[in-house]
């Protein structure tokens, strides 16, 4: 069995560059999966599963286009 990296919600959003609050709405919105729990009892969160999740909701996102004033 291949090792896993496990992450909880603060390390995930370190890692992804978004707010705790963010990673528990990709949860709530089904983009990523509470896997366990540590012996706190905070949720855990693969690492790759957090990166398919950043990767699947930043594609979906709205881009903005600044003109620059001349």
């Amino acid at each position: 069995m291949e090792d896993e990296t496990w992450l909880t919600a603060r390390e995930a959003a370190e890692l992804t560059g978004v707010s705790v609050v963010t990673i528990y709405s990709w949860v709530r919105r089904g983009h990523l999966k509470v896997e366990g729990l540590d012996h706190r009892g905070q949720r855990l969160f693969r690492h790759l599963a957090v990166a398919q999740a950043e990767k699947a909701t930043r594609a979906r996102a709205p881009r903005r286009s600044f003109s620059v004033a001349s």
